[in-house]
């Protein structure tokens, strides 16, 4: 199912603290990283926050700006973000600025939660729609950016926090993203609120993507790198299928086989190996088996690896006695992301896909790589080969 664009957002202390343990809110930036937030705020579908940080800053999550707000209308959405909240047990104050400013807000809570949110008044209370969502015994952070994607049409959605909605989201590799602002401050106080806790973090190193000064404090922004859960896609994996099309446009222009790039990569990031059609000044060569070619077959990374192909891999062919999709599987390789489903110009009924599956690895096809895939093999498809 497809999920939200999840962006982290955050501000910490030199030390890692999110705030510290005084009666007012530690302020850990100024005007200028306040106004980028106010950006960024305007630019997505919703903004979500855990209940503790509800209850310790009491935030009204609004987009600031009248000029943003304006662009907004504009453009055929909403003057404000849908605002969200996350409470399992339902204990919320019902006269939280939260549900008295801004437009639409929702609560993803459990089924207890919600009786106890109704009988707070929350759920008809407040300027503009309240939904209360209820997911069940318990709270299943799937389930819940699955119901905003496919109920409430978001796409894009900043978490502001707090530490523990981080951590879970990271833990559970749901996040696209990490926009982390680090104060030249030090709190210094254990009791102090940290921006992750302890738990297994399943992704590996984070890929640092832009890294700029806001008056004092630095922004950096970071990708996962690792593969996603499921049929879902993260940003490492258009950055790598984006190779996999560049490469393509390398391969020797062909009247009898596609071009394709293709390119292997560790579960943590680590890039293993690339290859492309007819590599080498092999004829015969596949993206896929020119890639596969160049590591050890005993590399323990390959059973977590992912194999990033132009073209869905190959299920039948008649230069090698084994397909690609067969050369993946036999590999160890579980996960295949692909931007284009190979069409039926030299084999009828081509299904990559299926042999790939029945073999019990994932494929996940990002459809707008598509006209990438193609630009190197439009000889092909404006006409029957030659």
């Amino acid at each position: 199912m497809p999920l939200p664009y999840v962006l982290l957002s955050a501000a910490v202390s030199l030390d890692g603290y999110l705030d510290d343990t005084g009666p007012d809110r530690l302020l850990l930036s100024g005007p200028a990283d306040f106004d980028r937030v106010d950006e960024v705020r305007a630019s997505v579908d919703a903004i979500l926050v855990g209940a503790a940080t509800l209850r310790a800053d009491n935030p009204r999550l609004l987009v600031n700006s009248p000029r943003r707000r304006a662009a907004r209308i504009a453009a055929g959405r909403p003057e404000y973000p849908l605002k969200v909240t996350v409470s399992a047990s339902g204990d919320l104050d019902p006269d939280a600025l939260f549900w008295c400013t801004g437009g639409a807000k929702s609560v993803y809570t459990t089924d207890a939660g919600a009786d106890r949110l109704r009988r707070a008044g929350i759920a008809s209370g407040g300027t503009g729609a309240v939904d209360v969502v209820a997911l069940g015994a318990e709270l299943d952070w799937r389930r819940l950016l699955e119901h905003l994607h496919d109920v409430r049409g978001v796409r894009r959605l900043m978490v502001e926090g707090g530490g523990t909605v981080h951590t879970q989201l990271l833990q559970r590799q749901l996040a696209d993203e990490v926009q982390l602002v680090l104060a030249p401050v030090f709190v210094g106080d254990p009791g102090a609120p940290r921006l992750f806790g302890p738990g297994r973090y399943q992704g590996g190193r984070l890929r640092l993507v832009e890294t700029r000064a806001v008056e004092d404090v630095v922004l950096m922004r970071y990708e996962p790198t690792a593969p996603g859960v499921g049929e879902r896609a993260v940003p490492a994996d258009r950055h790598w299928l984006r190779l996999a099309c560049d490469l393509a446009l390398r391969c020797p222009p062909s009247r009898t086989a596609f071009s394709v790039g293709a390119v292997v990569v560790a579960a943590d990031g680590t890039e293993l190996a690339r290859g492309y059609s007819r590599e080498a000044g092999d004829p015969a060569a596949h993206a896929e088996e020119a890639a596969l070619a160049k590591i050890d077959p005993m590399d323990p990374r390959l059973p977590g690896a992912t194999v990033y192909s132009s073209l869905e891999p190959c299920a039948r062919r008649a230069s090698r006695p084994r397909p690609c999709a067969r050369l993946i599987l036999d590999a160890g390789v579980r996960r295949v992301v692909t931007a284009w489903r190979e069409p039926d110009t030299f084999i009828e009924a081509a299904d990559g896909t299926g042999v790939l599956v029945g073999g019990g690895a994932e494929v996940v096809v990002l459809p707008e790589f598509e006209e990438a895939a193609k630009e190197p093999n439009r000889h092909l498809l404006d006409g029957p080969p030659a």
